[in-house]
């Protein structure tokens, strides 16, 4: 009798000091799922980080802050070369540092995206291959979301228009001053060069490699408004 009462001591004792299972797993996913808050400086750079983000997404370029962005913009720009990749080959160009605004212009759209899917859509023979527009809404709303903006002439840096130099046509509306459209450029197929464009046009630039493909495309035939019966496009632009 008193064995039977010692056993039944033992197994209350043990039963009591082993909590169930059941109660432990609970405790121990509620510790590990539950994380700690940020330190405030972890939830000011975050906050910062993502109000960064939207800004850079909504960004407009406009006639206000286009020159002052590229000032900033053209300081820390490693890449010296665009790559066109077109329906009828690739071609590069390498751009002129001492020409800013328009090389950090081309470098910025090339970066954006903007000239995928766009056309050489003015051709004149033995003169000129104008790219960078299109008849594609898609092309238009593009526009609209980099923002309207002109740039001023920079043609006072000794780079005149020889074969092989790409340079920035103007707006044709209402500008006195010759403001580039910056969506747009040509390049010269002329031999040896299309001086006459020096002073009203900016050279920014000169093909390095790729020359055949300009030539090529310079050949396609064209309508009344010199818009190529083919389509010719720049299927991807690649700042390097």
């Amino acid at each position: 009798m008193r064995m039977g009462s010692l056993l039944c001591g033992i197994l209350v004792v043990l039963s009591c000091s082993n909590p169930p299972k059941s109660n432990t797993a609970s405790s121990t996913w509620s510790v590990e799922s539950s994380a700690p808050p940020l330190p405030p400086e972890a939830q000011k750079a975050t906050e910062l980080k993502a109000k960064d983000k939207n800004e850079e997404e909504t960004f407009v370029l406009d006639e206000e802050n286009a020159i002052p962005f590229f000032f900033e913009y053209q300081k820390n720009l490693k890449e010296r070369f665009v790559t066109f990749e077109t329906s009828m080959g690739k071609f590069t160009v390498e751009l002129f540092e001492d020409v800013p605004y328009h090389r950090a212009n081309l470098i910025y759209l090339a970066k954006k995206g903007y000239f995928d899917g766009t056309q050489f859509h003015r051709v004149v023979k033995d003169f000129i291959i104008q790219g960078g527009n299109t008849d594609n809404r898609e092309i238009a709303r593009r526009r609209v979301s980099i923002g309207r903006y002109l740039l001023p002439p920079d043609t006072d840096k000794g780079h005149s228009h020889h074969r092989g130099v790409i340079s920035m046509p103007s707006s044709d509306i209402n500008n006195p001053h010759k403001l580039a459209s910056p969506y747009e450029f040509f390049i010269v197929v002329t031999r040896p060069g299309s001086y006459h464009l020096d002073g009203n046009y900016t050279a920014f630039g000169a093909v390095i490699k790729g020359m055949e493909v300009v030539d090529a495309i310079n050949k396609v035939e064209v309508d009344q408004g010199d818009w190529p019966m083919q389509n010719v496009y720049i299927l991807k632009a690649t700042a390097h």
